[in-house]
């Protein structure tokens, strides 16, 4: 029996398609084997949104040629996509598919072991108008499962090099979209988080279909489905009519992650986003308002090319004043192929660092002060894993529909399963619970009235 070892760099969308990979493998009778031992086939799914991102997927590449010179040496992914001479130019690289075509690679890999030839399958990725459909059924130890509902982007920031690595935007069809939430429920999960490259934008390229739909019709149609999380969503993609399907919900969680990257309209006019200042902070207004105790979540670049420091503070004060409640914080760093890397004035490293941490002290904050609102209150939880600190004294760790993250005592059989903790300490990284009992199916129909 042929084995198959993955490694994955990269975002949570590289993730999911690592395990639609992966099922093609195993409907071929492939047996998959862990990364640091010797396999038959390695795939590698690289990424290319840094410089950085580059470089290491070629470190993982050369490692897994190392590891076994007569395996077959895949690559995929976005530094795939973007740059496959280079690719090809490391001496043990047998085959290079990019961000779509990937049901070929098992072909490739046939023709690979007759021929003796590498293989270089990647095609024009801007040309591609269809979205590659890739089954995923379960995921291996994880208790929220992903759905990819979209490909591309059309936006083109100037620091991003994304749509060249994904290409512009298609959306996955409704009915494909809503089997795959089914059959996910259908295998025990009760969260599922929507994913993509610019998910929000889901329906852009649809006639008379869009987000707002999508999740109407996965609420009506996906039976016995607990939780829906969406992963990312741009602020212009927040409709009246988004805000109204998320008020009527039932299964929609209490948390949004909506990318802002700079509180500033003039770095914004340089990044190329479309979107005010002004229209954000309305548009966080509204959420709050039908959803209250709402957590927002959000990525920032510090530093981006001329940021001053009256821009900067904007962007702090800005992020303060509307109690973000954790952040993701970036320093810019020049990505070769973008219009921002060719910018003057690049700020300076020790300004970027030193800017970074005075962000990172501010999420910190936020999040324990957005997580003291919720001390003494019952939530619900859906545990994920032991606790990695104390792994002995039956402490386990998961997340709330708000996206706090609690440790509390419990068993093994809660794992993957709703239940309801009360938080007694709060804090971060982590607040301190206590359970009080599982959810049953009282509790869904209370819900439901």
């Amino acid at each position: 029996m042929a084995s198959v070892a993955f490694h994955t760099l990269g975002c949570k969308v590289n993730h999911y398609e690592t395990e639609a990979i992966w099922q093609l493998f195993k409907e071929q009778g492939y047996e998959r084997t862990d990364f640091e031992s010797t396999s038959d086939v390695y795939v590698i799914n690289t990424c290319t949104v840094t410089n950085t991102g580059d470089k290491k997927s070629r470190q993982v590449i050369r490692r897994a040629i190392r590891k076994n010179p007569d395996a077959v040496i895949c690559v995929t992914g976005c530094y795939a996509q973007t740059s496959p001479a280079e690719i090809m130019a490391i001496p043990g690289v047998d085959i290079v598919v990019g961000t779509q075509d990937r049901v070929k690679m098992l072909e490739y890999i046939e023709q690979f072991k007759e021929e003796r030839q590498p293989i270089n399958g990647v095609g024009n990725i801007m040309k591609n108008r269809v979205y590659e459909e890739l089954d995923v059924p379960a995921f291996t130890d994880r208790t929220r499962a992903s759905l990819k509902i979209q490909e591309g982007c059309n936006n083109f920031c100037t620091f991003c090099i994304i749509p060249w690595a994904r290409g512009l935007m298609r959306s996955r069809d409704p009915q494909e979209v809503i089997r795959q939430a089914q059959q996910l429920v259908d295998a025990g999960y009760q969260e599922i988080v929507l994913t993509g490259i610019h998910t929000g934008g889901y329906g852009e390229d649809m006639k008379d279909y869009n987000l707002a739909s999508l999740l109407r019709d996965l609420e009506a149609q996906v039976k016995g489905l607990k939780r829906l999380r969406i992963s990312s969503i741009e602020a212009s993609q927040i409709t009246d009519e988004v805000i109204e399907v998320i008020d009527h919900s039932n299964i929609i969680v209490r948390h949004l992650h909506i990318p802002i990257q700079s509180g500033s309209n003039t770095v914004l006019k340089r990044m190329r986003r479309k979107y005010t200042m002004e229209f954000f902070a309305e548009r966080l207004e509204r959420l709050k308002e039908v959803l209250p105790g709402l957590a927002v979540t959000s990525d920032v670049i510090v530093g981006f090319p001329g940021e001053t420091e009256e821009e900067f503070m904007e962007t702090y004060n800005f992020i303060k004043k509307h109690q973000f409640s954790e952040l993701h914080v970036f320093p810019y760093s020049k990505r070769t192929g973008t219009p921002a890397a060719r910018m003057d004035d690049q700020v300076d490293e020790d300004v970027k660092n030193e800017r970074v941490h005075r962000l990172i002290a501010l999420s910190d904050q936020l999040a324990k002060e957005y997580a003291s609102q919720f001390e003494d209150e019952v939530l619900e939880v859906i545990p994920e894993e032991e606790f990695k600190d104390e792994p002995t004294n039956g402490m386990f760790v998961g997340y709330t529909d708000n996206y706090l993250k609690v440790v509390f005592k419990g068993t093994e059989d809660m794992i993957g399963k709703i239940v309801k903790v009360k938080i007694q300490k709060a804090g971060y990284p982590y607040n301190e619970g206590q359970f009080v009992r599982v959810l049953d199916d009282m509790d869904v129909q209370e819900a439901a009235v």
